[in-house]
């Protein structure tokens, strides 16, 4: 049975250019107790989709560079700017609501290490930015905020419209 599963640091310009890591090695396992082995990455398809919170219906840009280094996987891309909603996801980034990325994979090789999960080998599926990644050290760690008003105002507006539409 394939099971996509889901995992992520990250800063944006104002370009929507992201880059960051997708899951740290040597950081201990994230919070459902998997650890994922410098080597388990394997081929890595180019032109990943960057979701948001692993929705495939909310594609918000392609991860162009992402390679696996001694500090774990990390990977580059952009925003799909001409789109309102990568737009939107940008100044909640900037304004820091937005904090970590995520991985969506398959696991092809794992093993038990006590209550951990060990994988040492996986499909990777997707790369997400989430509010909340499973493993606590996948976070944004810069994100440039000129606009932050401007930003908390757009996401109050998005979320005023979405009751509107619900009443």
């Amino acid at each position: 049975m394939d099971r996509l599963e889901v995992k992520a640091t990250l800063s944006v310009t104002d370009a929507g250019e992201i880059t960051g890591t997708a899951w740290p090695f040597n950081a201990g396992p994230d919070s459902v107790g998997d650890l994922i082995t410098k080597g388990a990455f394997g081929t890595i398809p180019a032109d990943l989709p960057m979701l948001f919170g692993h929705d495939p219906a909310d594609l918000i840009g392609t991860w162009t560079e992402t390679a696996e280094t001694s500090d774990g996987l990390v990977t580059k891309g952009k925003l799909h700017m001409d789109q309102p909603r990568a737009r939107a996801v940008l100044s909640m980034i900037k304004s820091k609501l937005i904090t970590g990325l995520s991985i969506g994979f398959r696991t092809k090789a794992s093993s038990k290490q006590g209550r951990n999960r060990v994988i040492s080998a996986l499909d990777l599926a997707e790369i997400s930015v989430v509010r909340n990644p499973a493993h606590p050290k996948a976070r944004i760690t810069a994100a440039k905020s000129n606009d932050t008003a401007i930003a908390v105002a757009a996401i109050i507006d998005r979320f005023a419209a979405a009751i509107r539409t619900h009443q």
